[in-house]
């Protein structure tokens, strides 16, 4: 029997099995398909195959990192959640999945990377958190970078700005966006009747992290909010078909609030002082001795770096 691919995202958080958009489309296919991946969730994109995530590695040891791609490949392989789609129902999905990436993939991206507060407050803090160092004080900006040019060119506009009259005009083309997108739904459980789609797997991949994430700007999260009937499809999606990522955000709520007093954090406040202290002495050895820069930050990596098996692997999701 052949091994199964393996898919490497960006782990989750605020209960979703991942907080990256491209991640959670091919997750919630995966699972609508009944695809039976071996999961690898990490915080360290170099550690994909592709230097970026999502990543799927296949029993062929192809590479593919495009959620349309890794879709395209799933279906090949007879994990298809589009097989009972009509004709008309499959133009309907490529349709809606255009809209979406027109009208708003740019408003994702100007919440979680280009206003100023989300991303200093929100994301850049939960990248920086998460990354190993030294990857965790350079790679948030380039990424914030990458989010700007992809703005930029969804938008056809290489000089464009941040500011409240493109914040308006983003937030208003996801509005109308996201009432079409209910209205599509009305009462039904999914976008094409009982079953879900790909469809489904792509709305739900745009809509979670907005419902979930905890924004200082919230106007995006407002307008969803509004819906109810889009809200209740991805709370059920996370219940029907990640329950798991659920039960573990609800104990870190609770463990997150202990009984006991500061006592009981002392071991990690000292672990943390003791990281600190050795950050601190290697950037003054490396001030003091340039010729030796390279070997002290290879022995720090090597201290402060997660072991050998930090790439977490799941279990296969049937």
């Amino acid at each position: 029997m052949a091994a199964p691919d393996e898919l490497f995202c960006w782990e989750g958080d605020w209960g979703l099995p991942s907080i990256n958009t491209d991640c959670l489309v091919v997750l919630a296919y995966a699972q609508f398909a009944g695809a039976p991946l071996k999961l690898r969730k990490i915080s360290n994109p170099w550690r994909s195959p592709s230097g970026s995530l999502p990543a799927l590695r296949t029993n062929q040891k192809e590479t593919l990192s495009r959620p349309s791609d890794i879709i395209i490949h799933l279906r090949k392989q007879k994990y298809n959640a589009d097989y009972d789609l009509s004709a008309k129902e499959g133009a309907d999905s490529l349709a809606f999945i255009s809209l979406m990436e027109e009208k708003l993939m740019p408003a994702l991206i100007y919440t979680f990377w280009i206003e100023p507060k989300n991303y200093v407050d929100v994301t850049r803090r939960w990248y920086a958190e998460h990354m190993p160092f030294p990857l965790n004080f350079f790679l948030p900006g380039r990424m914030q970078r990458r989010q700007l040019e992809k703005l930029q060119l969804l938008r056809g506009d290489e000089s464009l700005e941040a500011g409240e009259e493109l914040e308006k005009e983003l937030y208003r083309d996801a509005a109308e966006c996201m009432n079409l997108l209910s209205q599509r739904l009305g009462s039904h459980k999914f976008f094409f009747g009982d079953s879900p789609s790909s469809l489904d797997a792509y709305v739900f991949g745009h809509l979670a992290p907005i419902l979930k994430s905890k924004l200082p700007n919230g106007k995006l999260q407002q307008c969803l909010k509004s819906l109810d009937n889009l809200t209740n499809f991805c709370t059920n999606i996370l219940l029907l078909y990640f329950p798991r990522d659920n039960r573990e955000s609800s104990s870190q709520k609770t463990s997150s609030q202990p009984e006991g007093g500061d006592f009981d954090h002392v071991p990690n406040k000292r672990r943390k002082q003791i990281l600190s202290a050795l950050v601190a002495l290697g950037a003054m050895l490396s001030y003091a001795l340039l010729t030796g820069m390279v070997s002290i930050q290879h022995v720090q990596q090597e201290a402060l770096e997660e072991p050998p098996d930090f790439i977490d692997e799941d279990k296969d999701r049937n």
